[in-house]
């Protein structure tokens, strides 16, 4: 077998992306992307996207995805390979120089399909040999108008907080009991807490959606209940976050902030709202259950 060359691509042979056939199961395609870099409208960065070559033949591409002023890659969520070739994914990640977290996008029920679960099976075990570990599985949630807007409980009032401060502090409270993945895992290096309210708040700060949509929730006794972020990422209109303080839990505020966050991006014309949360966040995949807002993918994240 000859050697494998691998290397980034560049706006003149970006097009060699698209040679390697897709095989329409897992991953960007299978949703109906393409890729396409910015300069052809699209979200991808040649510079950030790397193809390894057998004889002049594409056998395996990896694109890393980022917001418009993003200076490093967010995530890669673009990764395959030909059959067989499962070695050259590998070590088309281990000697590409970027280095973000792995969005490995399903459809709902992917384990219940034999020809995904292959699919996605090997992407994970290249992922892993070339060095990646699974943080998480998620639910990706897609709310539309014909789903209709559920009642809101009534039971809270929202107010904009436009001090930044303040939204930390609930924001440390939040993560202080939490069974958010990407949370616990920043709690876990050495920033601690403050590391994980820190990287929510630039979340909300790098959508581009306005400041002031941020609200906190507040009980009928004045108490702080919790915060929800309505947002638009570079995708679109999106639940931004939900977090209940552990002192207001048990009493399913979580549903109440997530209504609201609905209602909120509906009156600003929403004709679709994302959503995602861990699959062992039981709770709030109940409350999203409970929104109406459906699940469309499933997603798998490794770092």
């Amino acid at each position: 077998m000859t050697d494998l060359v691998i290397r980034a691509l560049t706006e003149s042979d970006a097009q060699l992306f698209r040679t390697l056939p897709d095989p329409g199961l897992v991953g960007r395609a299978a949703f109906g992307h393409s890729y396409a870099t910015v300069r052809e409208g699209g979200e991808y960065r040649p510079e950030w996207t790397w193809i390894a070559e057998r004889d002049g033949v594409v056998v395996a591409r990896a694109a890393w995805w980022s917001g418009p002023a993003d200076t490093a890659p967010v995530t890669l969520n673009w990764f395959d390979f030909a059959e067989g070739e499962d070695e050259a994914g590998a070590e088309l990640l281990r000697q590409s120089p970027l280095y973000a977290e792995y969005e490995l996008i399903l459809p709902a029920g992917w384990r219940d399909r034999p020809d995904v679960a292959a699919a996605a099976e090997a992407r994970i075990a290249a992922a892993r040999a070339a060095g990646m570990k699974p943080l998480v599985e998620r639910y990706r949630y897609l709310w539309t108008p014909e789903c209709g807007l559920p009642e809101r409980p009534g039971r809270l009032t929202f107010r904009p907080e436009p001090d930044d401060a303040v939204i930390l502090d609930v924001l440390r409270r939040v993560h202080s009991v939490t069974l958010d993945a990407h949370a616990r895992r920043a709690i876990e290096g050495p920033g601690g807490l403050e590391q994980a309210a820190q990287e929510e708040l630039d979340f909300f700060h790098w959508c581009p959606s306005p400041r002031s949509w941020w609200q906190l929730a507040y009980t009928p006794e004045g108490e702080v209940a919790g915060l929800h972020v309505p947002a638009r990422n570079p995708g679109g209109p999106c639940i931004g976050f939900i977090g209940v303080v552990p002192e207001q839990r048990g009493h399913g505020y979580g549903y109440d902030l997530l209504v609201e966050c609905t209602h909120f991006l509906a009156a600003e014309g929403a004709e679709f709202i994302a959503g995602a949360t861990d699959q062992g966040n039981a709770p709030m995949a109940a409350a999203f259950a409970r929104a109406g807002h459906p699940v469309t993918q499933e997603r798998i994240h490794l770092v």
